[in-house]
């Protein structure tokens, strides 16, 4: 994966994150409550493998692509992670977010990109 394209990723997930895309966002910490629907669009964009670790506040997903673990919302947490790498899936994903956020932050992800 090229850097230039994931940093340019990274920037559309900033600008497209909101309350519309999770009830938890705020704008002090935009990627808050993010994980399970940005693990979804980064899937449907990149392809790859969705995992997932289990934190404090629950699971926390992100994606591995190639071999490589790509975190888009890690920028929520305030401690370092330490990453278990459990292989998941859309479905357990989707348990961390609903289809109205799903398609909202896919359609301004887009649009950003």
């Amino acid at each position: 994966m090229k850097e230039a394209a994931i940093m340019k990723l990274q920037e559309a997930f900033l600008k497209s994150w909101s309350k519309k895309t999770s009830s938890k966002w705020t704008k002090d910490n935009p990627a808050k409550g993010q994980c399970g629907v940005t693990a979804l669009v980064v899937n449907d964009l990149l392809g790859g493998q969705i995992s997932k670790t289990l934190l404090p506040e629950g699971w926390h997903f992100y994606n591995e692509i190639n071999g490589v673990r790509y975190d888009f919302t890690v920028s929520q947490f305030n401690e370092d992670i330490r990453y278990m790498d459990i292989p998941s899936n859309r479905e357990e994903a989707l348990l961390d977010t609903n289809q109205k956020q799903y398609h909202c932050l896919m359609q301004s992800v887009k649009m950003h990109l």
